[in-house]
């Protein structure tokens, strides 16, 4: 069975159509190559894996009588529970508005069904990894409906739709944290097949997400990475910009469903969008890599993360830098990348956060070791919205600093956390594991969950985070 798999990669499709064909009797081997619209190769690998299940009589072959029922799995995808648009209509309802800042806008629940429904035709989704970068639409929970024993993993930025797929997939899902503007987790590099997302539509957001996507695939050229995208048939211009994006990062368009996606919302491109089906070339795993990090995070097309966004004035900067030396200690600035540790053993760091969409605070501090760190974020920021969200991150945080919230300051629009380091409980475990972030957690936390093992703190979601807080807090 593994070896007719392989002969058509990762497309269920022309093989599922091959198989029956095949079932249903003679079939000349030219017709079958246009039937199924696969290469001649492809159509040869297909025929030597069915080895004696095969019949030949000249140029036609076909199964022998009694082979079609071995197959029956691979000709064609399982049946589908009753009831699935209702409840995939259900979960979108109660799924947790997106941030503000991420200019997200919801898919329609019939959307989100027929995009499952196309993929496990396509794709073998018993076999196939499939992963998605982004997933407020809940685009993998329909597919886990549809097919339970899927492999599936969603890498997203919002830990509270992280924390929902986990809750209603009851963890069958595996979820990662991370912000694609920063650097893919290591543990998901390399580890799927086929990659879906629903990406910013500028072209910043089209080539950053679609270079991630490269990254994930185990081996590019065999991989598919499938990309929504919309723009107003008025504006060709956008529409040519962002494919160009992609065709630079060495990606070729195997096929552009128009109006596949319809949203809740975004009426300047009509509320639809098309789907990219895009096939990568040798050469792509090199170019998403060199295009992919240190372009900014301004990929959205509206809000403080926009293309056009200002940066952040530098008497704010200022007055962070006098904030975080008070005391005496030297300051040293950084930016919002969590994704390498900073370490400063006798000096204060100072953070400019002021973009912060709402993840990147715990983050940055777990991924900080200093005396001191002053942070500069909105004043609007989740964390600090509620006495609730205060009493939460203060908590996240309380192995490792001593927290100070200052709102409204340097200005009315700004506030500042102030984070003083806090010496180690020897009873427990859980100030060395929070000071290790970037460490994978079975090397620093040997009975870590085994579905998160092999993670680092910082790509972990923030309830589990929490989880493990806990689990450390016990006395060693």
């Amino acid at each position: 069975m593994d070896s007719v798999r392989q002969a058509f990669g990762v497309e269920a499709w022309p093989l599922r159509h091959a198989l029956r064909l095949l079932g249903d009797g003679w079939q000349e081997f030219d017709a079958l190559v246009r039937e199924t619209a696969a290469p001649r190769r492809d159509v040869e690998d297909l025929l030597a894996a069915l080895g004696d299940d095969l019949q030949r009589d000249g140029t036609a072959v076909r199964l022998r009588p009694g082979a079609p029922a071995r197959y029956e799995d691979l000709a064609a995808p399982g049946p589908e529970p009753a009831g699935l648009l209702d409840t995939v209509a259900a979960h979108i309802r109660d799924v947790p508005p997106a941030l503000a800042a991420l200019d997200h806008v919801q898919a329609t629940p019939e959307t989100v069904l027929r995009r499952a429904r196309w993929l496990d035709e396509q794709y073998d989704l018993r076999t196939t990894r499939l992963l998605f970068l982004g997933d407020h639409d809940l685009t993998s929970l329909a597919v886990r409906l549809l097919r339970p024993e899927a492999r599936l993993t969603v890498v997203d930025v919002d830990d509270r739709v992280l924390e929902y797929l986990d809750r209603h997939s009851g963890r069958t899902i595996r979820t990662v944290h991370t912000d694609l503007r920063f650097g893919l987790p290591l543990a998901v590099a390399g580890s799927a097949d086929v990659v879906f997302s629903d990406p910013p539509y500028t072209p910043e957001g089209m080539a950053l997400f679609a270079s991630r996507g490269i990254e994930c695939l185990a081996d590019p050229p065999q991989g598919r990475l499938l990309l929504a995208y919309g723009y107003s048939r008025r504006h060709p211009a956008l529409g040519q910009q962002a494919q160009r994006a992609l065709g630079a990062l060495g990606l070729t368009f195997e096929a552009i469903l128009p109006g596949f996606h319809r949203y809740l919302g975004a009426q300047a491109i009509g509320s639809a969008a098309d789907l990219y089906v895009c096939q990568p070339t040798a050469r792509a795993r090199k170019k998403g890599r060199s295009k992919g990090a240190g372009k900014g995070t301004g990929i959205y097309t509206h809000g403080p993360q926009s293309v056009e966004a200002r940066e952040t004035p530098p008497v704010l900067r200022t007055a962070l830098t006098e904030l975080a030396g008070e005391g005496g200690l030297r300051v040293e600035t950084r930016g919002p990348d969590w994704n390498a540790p900073i370490t400063a053993e006798d000096a204060a760091i100072a953070l400019d956060l002021s973009a912060d969409p709402g993840p990147w605070l715990v983050r940055a501090l777990l991924a900080t070791n200093a005396p001191r760190v002053a942070v500069l974020l909105p004043n609007s920021h989740p964390d600090l919205a509620s006495a609730r969200a205060q009493q939460e991150l203060t908590g996240l945080l309380a192995p490792k600093y001593r927290l100070q919230l200052l709102r409204s300051t340097p200005d009315n629009h700004h506030a500042v956390v102030i984070a003083e380091a806090v010496p180690p409980d020897p009873a427990t475990a859980a100030r060395a594991v929070w000071s290790r972030a970037h460490g994978r957690l079975a090397n620093v936390w040997p009975d870590a969950p085994p579905d998160v093992a092999d993670l680092r703190l910082i790509d972990l979601p923030r309830h589990r985070l929490a989880e493990a807080r806990d689990a450390l807090a016990t006395p060693s």
